[in-house]
This record gives C-alpha cells, sequence and structure tokens, in this order.
C-alpha cells in the first residue's frame, strides 16, 4: 500500500505509465444544469454555502432585484425555496441520509430502562506534520495490496447541547474526514470535515440515571452503533476499492480506521475504561504518572483480564469495564486505545490549564495570602483581564498573560512549573515537529514534572498528582510519531462543525452544502470555472481609497503561501497629503523631517555611516500618514487558511475606535541568521507614512525602540526582558525603517512589579506606566517560535 496509489481503470487494472484521465460525461445534460447557467450557480453557491443567508433574506433580495431596471420583473430565483430547490436537483453529491434501529437482546424480555516518504527536515531529521507523515500510516503496509492507497478514516464525536426556539437539544453528532487531506485543509473548517451522522441518546427517568444497568447499555449501544456504522467498510478495509480522485483518474483504495478525536469522558467511553484511568495505557489510577507496571492497552490483554477475572475485580483494579469490547475489535488493524487522538484543547488548555493549574494557584493563594486576599486576587484579575464564563478562547487568552500577572505572588518553582508547561503547549500545537523539537518537547515535560513538586512541598497535593488529563502529556510523544501533529487532530475541529439548528435541518443543509462543493469541484475539473465570471477589461478598477474600519484584528488568509508581507491600510488617516513637518508635529515628533532625511540616506547607501544631517537627502513631496497597517505571513499553527497564510493588524492610532490612543508593538528584522530573540528588534510603532522621493514609493513607520535586559530569557518566566532605549540626550531612541523591516506584532506586558496595578490604569497607558516588560512570547504560536 501506498499514500499515492497507481491509477487504474474502472476494473482495478493498472493503466499504462502517462495514460490521460477518464474524459468526463457531460454529454447528457447541459453544463450547468440544473441551474440556468454559471451566474445561478455561483449566486446560489455564494447566498447559501459562503455567506449562508437566511430565508427571509434570500426573498428580500430576489425582490430587490426584481425591481431593479432591465430585469423585467424577473430575478435569478423566485425565492428561498426556488434556490433551494434547484440546489437540491443537483446530482453530484448526492448521498441519503439513513437510519437503523438497535434493541436489547439480553436475557429477561426488553425490560428496562502526498506523501510518499518520510518526511525529513534540513538536517535529515525526521518531521512529523500531516496524519501520512506518521509512522502508523506507514505501519499499515502491505506488500499483498501493492499500488493501493491507504486511505485514513478519522473520526470524532462531541455530544452537544443546542439552544433553539423550543429548548434546549442534546444531540450526538459523529464527524468524520480522510486522513490523505492536509491538516491545513481540517483547520480551514471547509469540506475537508463532514457531518457522518447523528448517534443515538437514550432517554430515561431520573431516578435510573446511577443505574449500572443502564449505564452498561449506553455503552453498548453506542459501540454496537459504530460497528453498524461502519459495517459496510469492512469489506473495503482488506480488498481494494476502485474510486475517483482529485486527479481525474480512478485508484484502488485500502481504507482503515484511523485517529479518533474525542474528549476525555468519551476516551473513556470509546477504551471501555472506567473514568479516571487512563485509556491508552494500563497505568493505575492512583499514580497514573509513576506506575513502573504500566503497559499499552490493547484488546487481547483486555480479553485476557475478562477471561481471568470477575467483574468488580475488573473494574477496581484494572479499571476495565467487563463484558463488552471496544468497537474497533471488530475490525482489522484497528486498536481504539492507540488511536485515540491527543486533545490540546480538553487535556492541555482546558483540562491541564485551566481546570487545574489556575485552581491550584488560587489554592497557594488562599493559604498564603489569608489578609489582602481579595486585592492579590483583583490585581491578578486586572493584569489578566479576567474572565467570568470559561471557554476555550478565554483559556487560550489567559494563557498568554498569566505568568507576569501572577509573579511576585507564588514562588518562583511554581511559575518554571507553568513555564514548562506552556512550553509544552506550544510545542505540541505547532503545524510540523522535527527531531528537536520532540527533544523540547520531552524536556519541557521533564521539567513541569519535577517543578510540580512544590504542590506536594506546600500541600496543594499531598497525595501526588494523578490526574488523567496531566497523565496524557506523558503520551504525546509517541501520538506525534505515530500520527503526526496533534493540532492537526485537535477537538477544536470538531467542535468548529457543531449544529446550531433542529436535526431535520442539519441533514438538510448539510446535504446541499456537499451538492455544491461537489458540484464546483465537477466544473473546476472540466474547465468551466476557470475565468472570471466578468471579462477583466470589462470591469472598472477603483484606485482611490478604501476604508477599511471593519478590519479584523487577526484571521485567517486563504491566499497562496508567499513570504511576509506587510501592507498599509487602504484609506489614509487624514485622507489629505501633509508634509513630514506636519505629520512630526501632530505626534509630538518635530525632528520627523530630520529622521526621514536619515532614512533615505540608508535607502540610498546601505552599510555607510550617516554623514552631517545637512548632507541628508531631503524629501519635499509631501505624502499620506495611516492608523493601520496588515502584516500577512505564514503561520500554519494559528488561525490560518488551507495555505497557512495568517494576517494580523498593527495600529499606529491616537483614537482607537474612537476610544484611547493605541500604539502597537512590532518585531523588527535585524539578523535572520541568529536564533530566536537574538534575531530581532523590538519597537513600537508610532507613524505609519508613505512618501515619493524621486520616483520611488516609500511606505515607512516610525518606530521607539526597545532594548533586552540581559543577554538571555527570565529563569522563572522563561520570557525575554526589554526597556526603553533612549538616546544621549535621554529622550526615547526612534527612527524611521522602512515598511517591510517588520515581522509580525509583538506583545510587550509590563513588569508589574511589588506595587498593586492601579485599578484605572487603561492598557493604552501600560507602555508609559511601566519602566520594563516581558517580550511575550505565548502571544501566538508563531511569536513562541521567534521570540524564544
Amino acid at each position: 500500500m501506498m499514500a499515492q496509489g497507481t491509477p487504474v481503470d474502472l476494473n482495478g487494472d493498472d493503466l499504462p505509465e502517462g495514460a490521460s484521465p477518464p474524459k468526463p460525461n457531460t454529454s447528457s445534460k447541459r453544463a450547468w444544469h440544473p441551474f440556468e447557467s454559471r451566474a445561478h450557480f455561483e449566486l446560489a453557491d455564494f447566498i447559501f454555502h459562503q455567506n449562508e443567508m437566511p430565508g427571509a433574506q434570500i426573498d428580500e433580495l430576489m425582490h430587490i432585484w426584481a425591481s431593479m431596471p432591465g430585469q423585467a420583473g424577473t430575478p435569478p430565483y423566485a425565492n428561498h425555496e426556488h434556490s433551494y430547490s434547484t440546489i437540491d436537483a443537483v446530482s453530484e453529491g448526492d448521498a441519503a441520509w439513513t437510519s437503523f434501529t438497535l434493541e436489547s437482546v439480553e436475557a429477561g424480555g426488553s425490560g428496562g430502562p502526498s506523501w510518499k516518504h518520510s518526511v525529513f527536515g534540513e538536517k535529515g531529521q525526521h518531521v512529523w506534520s500531516d496524519l501520512m507523515t506518521g509512522n502508523w500510516a506507514w505501519n499499515q503496509c502491505d506488500s499483498d495490496n501493492h499500488g493501493a492507497m491507504f486511505v485514513l478514516i478519522i473520526l470524532g464525536s462531541d455530544k452537544t447541547t443546542v439552544s433553539v426556539a423550543t429548548g434546549n437539544n442534546e444531540y450526538y453528532p459523529l464527524y468524520i474526514s480522510a486522513g490523505n487531506v492536509h491538516n491545513g485543509m481540517r483547520h480551514a473548517h471547509g469540506e475537508a470535515v463532514s457531518l457522518l451522522g447523528f448517534l443515538s441518546i437514550p432517554k430515561i427517568d431520573k431516578e435510573f440515571e446511577a443505574d449500572p444497568e443502564f449505564h452498561t447499555f449506553q455503552r453498548h449501544l453506542f459501540h454496537t452503533s459504530l460497528e453498524a456504522i461502519f459495517h459496510a467498510m469492512h469489506p473495503a478495509m482488506t480488498k481494494p476499492q476502485s474510486v475517483k480522485c482529485a486527479d481525474g483518474h480512478y485508484h484502488r483504495a485500502i481504507y482503515g480506521l484511523g485517529p479518533y478525536i474525542a474528549d476525555y469522558p468519551e476516551q473513556a467511553l470509546l477504551a471501555c475504561i472506567v473514568q479516571g484511568w487512563c485509556p491508552k495505557c494500563t497505568a493505575h489510577q492512583t499514580h497514573l504518572d509513576h506506575d513502573p507496571n504500566a503497559i499499552l492497552h490493547n484488546h487481547e490483554y483486555t480479553q485476557l483480564l475478562m477471561d481471568s477475572f470477575a467483574a468488580h475485580v475488573l473494574w477496581q483494579k484494572y479499571g476495565i469495564v467487563d463484558d463488552i469490547l471496544p468497537f474497533t475489535a471488530s475490525f482489522p488493524c484497528a486498536n481504539i486505545h492507540e488511536l485515540i487522538a491527543p486533545d490540546i484543547l480538553h487535556q492541555i488548555i482546558k483540562g491541564t490549564f485551566k481546570d487545574h493549574l489556575v485552581s491550584w494557584v488560587e489554592t497557594y493563594l488562599k493559604k498564603y495570602c489569608k489578609n489582602d486576599l481579595a486585592a492579590v486576587l483583583a490585581d491578578i484579575d486586572h493584569c489578566s483581564h479576567g474572565f467570568k464564563q470559561w471557554t476555550g478562547n478565554d483559556s487560550k487568552a489567559l494563557m498568554k498573560v498569566y505568568l507576569p500577572a501572577i509573579a511576585g505572588y507564588v514562588p518562583n518553582e511554581m511559575l518554571q512549573a507553568l513555564s514548562a508547561f506552556m512550553d509544552f503547549c506550544y510545542i505540541v500545537h505547532q503545524s510540523s515537529l522535527g527531531e528537536a523539537d520532540l527533544e523540547a518537547l520531552d524536556k519541557a515535560l521533564q521539567h513541569f514534572e519535577t517543578h510540580c513538586s512544590i504542590l506536594e512541598a506546600e500541600g496543594i497535593h499531598s497525595d501526588g498528582i494523578s490526574i488523567p488529563q496531566i497523565h496524557a502529556l506523558q503520551h504525546y510523544h509517541e501520538a506525534i510519531e505515530l500520527f503526526g501533529a496533534p493540532n492537526g487532530l485537535s477537538t477544536s475541529i470538531v467542535e468548529s462543525k457543531h449544529i446550531h439548528a433542529e436535526m431535520a435541518q442539519v441533514l438538510l443543509v448539510n446535504q446541499q452544502q456537499d451538492k455544491l462543493a461537489q458540484f464546483q469541484a465537477e466544473c473546476l475539473a472540466e474547465g468551466l470555472l476557470g475565468k472570471p465570471l466578468i471579462p477583466q477589461d470589462n470591469v472598472h478598477e477603483d484606485t482611490s481609497f478604501q476604508d477599511d474600519p471593519y478590519l479584523q484584528e487577526a484571521e485567517d488568509d486563504d491566499s497562496e503561501r508567499v513570504d511576509a508581507v506587510i501592507q498599509l491600510a487602504h484609506k489614509p488617516s487624514p485622507r489629505k497629503l501633509r508634509t513630514s513637518a506636519q505629520m512630526g508635529q501632530d505626534i509630538g515628533h518635530p525632528e520627523l523631517p530630520d529622521l526621514v532625511s536619515i532614512f533615505l540616506f540608508q535607502q540610498r547607501n546601505p552599510g555607510v555611516d550617516v554623514p552631517d544631517i545637512c548632507k541628508c537627502p531631503k524629501a519635499i513631496d509631501p505624502g499620506y500618514s495611516f492608523s493601520s497597517a496588515v502584516a500577512t505571513f505564514y503561520a500554519p499553527s494559528d488561525l490560518s487558511g488551507a495555505n497557512g497564510m495568517h494576517c494580523q493588524c498593527i495600529h499606529a492610532s491616537p483614537s482607537w475606535r474612537n476610544g484611547a490612543p493605541r500604539y502597537d508593538c512590532v518585531f523588527v528584522e535585524k539578523d535572520p541568521t541568529l536564533p530566536g530573540f537574538q534575531g530581532p528588534y523590538v519597537a513600537q510603532v508610532l507613524l505609519f507614512f508613505s512618501f515619493h522621493y524621486r520616483n520611488v514609493h516609500y511606505p515607512c513607520d516610525l518606530v521607539q525602540w526597545f532594548t533586552p535586559i540581559g543577554n538571555e530569557p527570565c529563569n522563572n518566566t522563561g520570557m525575554w526582558k526589554v526597556e526603553h532605549e533612549y538616546d544621549e540626550y535621554g529622550d526615547h531612541l526612534v527612527s524611521v525603517i522602512h515598511l517591510d523591516s517588520i515581522l509580525q506584532p509583538a506583545h510587550l506586558i509590563g513588569i508589574y512589579g511589588d506595587e498593586y496595578i492601579p485599578p484605572d490604569l487603561h492598557s493604552s497607558d501600560s507602555l508609559a506606566a511601566f519602566g520594563s516588560f516581558y517580550v511575550n512570547k505565548y502571544s501566538d504560536y508563531h511569536a513562541f517560535g521567534l521570540a524564544f
């Protein structure tokens, strides 16, 4: 078997090398059927798939369309029902939803309730990224099925409650994705992850909720349902099937059950273990992290124990639920204990950080800060932008600022434990990991476990730590080698697909979206969508400045992968030409014309010492100033499009959103050959502006510099420290730099010291209120790789 199968014909016979794929059969229908034209299809795709426009708004749009001159009262669709029925008539991607019935048959009747090889880095090290770069897929290779491609089935399920007009409804969606898809496609929240079905949730009276017999029934229902859903695929897991692929060819494919994405309660259900035990290994519940006899679970071991011990012994001594094996026992080469995917969201961000580390810090403060506990907690809350309701995004946001907030209130060893944990978290979230990354991961985990000894010394966890979510960190190294980067298998991916409406509506909407996606793919393959809808010669290009008041602070970008690009906002502020002297006066820097002259000399004479200012060129032509710029760069570990591109907004505004001023900090390129924070500078942007000199356009920024404190990061927090840099006159050192020298936004956090933070201190004043700062390497995953 291989990742990319050999092209075959419909009968499964190999094609000659270089043979063209079969031509699509379009003779029996109009090219755009059932749509009237390409424009009708693109409109349906826009309002239904891209914009997800409600039916009432579609009706209103068609009504306005019909009333426009030249339309003769005939819009593209009569109403939303007309557009829906047209989509329903698409034959491509049509897969009918089916259901099945299960019932208990226990004694006593019905009583009761693109990769062909491993990926290597620059120094020949193995690099793990997408699922097919992991060892598990390659371990499934079978010489008897030479030429067939191996298609991994990724599964995920997460019981959820949805609020609709009729009240709270519980749903149990089951999601599916192909392991051959790049992780970036799953992160892009497109069609790479699909809703496969809904698992049954048995209803019961409250008096039976704790009934062991009912819990047994639930487990059997869950595993029997999964077994029934994939029963039809069982033959394709041992004998190749011919399937049509994106290259237009048919290929032989063998399917296999791959990683399963689930949170801990569901992992316990999947592994048929008792809550509190590890779903992957046999470590004892009371000392999960320090059991020398622990081995990896498998079905054969479980069956052996079942044959040897009574149910109560299995439950209490081995954490195994009797009389049931996981559904994977019925399928070839599948062991759920091995296939349970790492869960960054619930094991690390929520399960370890939010539920335990933050709680332990508060326990320590309550024990040692009794007299001024309220003031201390209020100060930490102020520094960390306290959260009232905990969501996954809240936990991620708190992680970014928590270490500086508690520094000085907890022992250094507790800070070091948190810092080591944060390093572990940010390493595993990378889109690709090499052997050096795994070594750093092991080192961070070792430091975390070592420094956590303070929890025992301070009486917070006097009996030691034995928590499944924290114990799961020990399995990440092996999971990465098996399945690639964990961020490609996070529960946040399936949670993003959660339903927000009634089940019948969800089934129909998913089916319609699949139809549109498949129809579009077929049209692309036939070359029907290669050209713009309106020829470019007929498009009027608006060269005027465009407003951007709703620019997102950070978002994904679906553009092709390119080097980092920094662009000024489309709209200048103010919207008029000004000289550099006028710009400088407005921001309190009358020396700006001289700084521009020095900048021009450096641009035109790189590497030459700047002479007397009077010998530097003068920029006479006026230019524009801007309140923001956008940095677009390759950061696949952060919120990014399918190609890994991510963009962030950088502000330099005297009044941001009609409020306080905002002048952001940035990383500026110094020496890209140096590692970590030795490579860039840090500066605060005071002004974005542009001008022309001798027919050359110069986009620039006026920045205020910071200088590092010491030659290494802080030992307790792991973050570099910086302070304001001053010139020989004691003023802040400022200069003009080219816009292209900015790498990305930087986040500085004040080193708060021993005094409480004034409650009325606004974040816009923080860079002036403190004398020194942490360079926050935890602001995002890209900064983590830049500021270490």
